[in-house]
């Protein structure tokens, strides 16, 4: 069974877009399609970033442990807001950070917001950083408008029969591209 890190990338107080984090780790869970586990930014306080973590000389035990689960990760979900058309600066802090570790990494992106547009305006800017650094983001997308709305704070969809139907359209293409890079590592 493959192995699905979920990062939740706001630390903001108040946050919304967590809920849809708590959803896909059940889901993953609940229809035995990944082990899940959610990489909490919030938990974290990595300093800003100023070098990437394969030239820092004595790293922090918090980001080699955060860089690891990264890297053992098959597949990983960025679940992230929308701020002012981009996206919070604790993910972009710990995209930058991290190199080797995104290479050929399969991403899958949900973006969220409390208005109507999901989030959707974030999707080139975080999708060109991921590029960038070579990871392989996945062509399926999970938009979450009116978060508040749509997702309670325990991460329950109010419309569960059509939000499983979208989240399962969405993960079984992450689920491909897993298979697909792990088959490419065979070769």
């Amino acid at each position: 069974m493959p192995c699905i890190r979920i990062i939740s990338s706001s630390v903001r107080d108040g946050r919304q877009s967590h809920r849809v984090a708590l959803f896909f780790k059940r889901f993953l869970e609940e229809n035995a399609l990944a082990e899940a586990e959610i990489l909490d930014l919030e938990k974290h306080h990595f300093p800003l970033f100023h070098e990437r973590l394969r030239f820092m000389k004595d790293p922090p035990e918090d980001i080699l442990r955060f860089a690891s689960a990264v890297q053992s990760a098959d597949g990983i979900i960025i679940v992230t807001p929308e701020y002012n058309g981009g996206y919070p600066a604790a993910l972009k802090n710990i995209v930058d950070l991290l190199y080797d570790e995104w290479q050929r990494k399969p991403v899958a992106i949900s973006t969220v917001s409390d208005g109507i547009f999901g989030g959707t305006q974030v999707l080139t800017s975080l999708q060109f950083s991921l590029w960038k650094i070579r990871a392989w983001t996945v062509p399926a997308r999970f938009p979450v408008p009116l978060v508040q709305e749509n997702f309670d704070a325990a991460g329950y969809p109010a419309d569960k029969v059509r939000v499983e139907k979208r989240a399962m359209a969405f993960v079984r293409e992450l689920l491909w591209c897993i298979e697909a890079s792990e088959r490419m590592k065979k070769k």
